[in-house]
């Protein structure tokens, strides 16, 4: 499985345990593909640089994820169609050398 890096932004009219069923129901698509999530850090609501939908600011949150490498296009599809986000930035972590 490799490990991925998640950036969601979640709409900014959701309270905060609307952002937290979110979070919880992403985590829970990451279990059901056959992964583990390392850690979700949540940034908190702040200014997007440009309007997205309407929205000026938004709730943002990174997830920590271990996946296999199959299933990431179906959760890639998942995550688009969930109403509460309105961005998602994937990517494969990176292994930080060490020195």
């Amino acid at each position: 499985m490799k490990n991925y890096e998640l950036l969601a932004i979640f709409k900014p009219n959701l309270d905060a345990e609307e952002v937290d069923k979110a979070i919880e129901k992403i985590n829970a698509t990451v279990v059901e593909f056959g992964g583990s999530v390392a850690s979700v850090d949540k940034a908190g609501r702040k200014k997007l640089a440009y309007e997205v939908q309407n929205f000026r600011d938004g709730f943002f949150t990174t997830t920590i994820l271990s996946m296999p490498a199959d299933k990431v296009a179906e959760f890639k599809r998942q995550l688009r169609l969930n109403d509460s986000v309105l961005r998602t930035m994937f990517m494969e972590a990176s292994v930080k050398a060490s020195v």
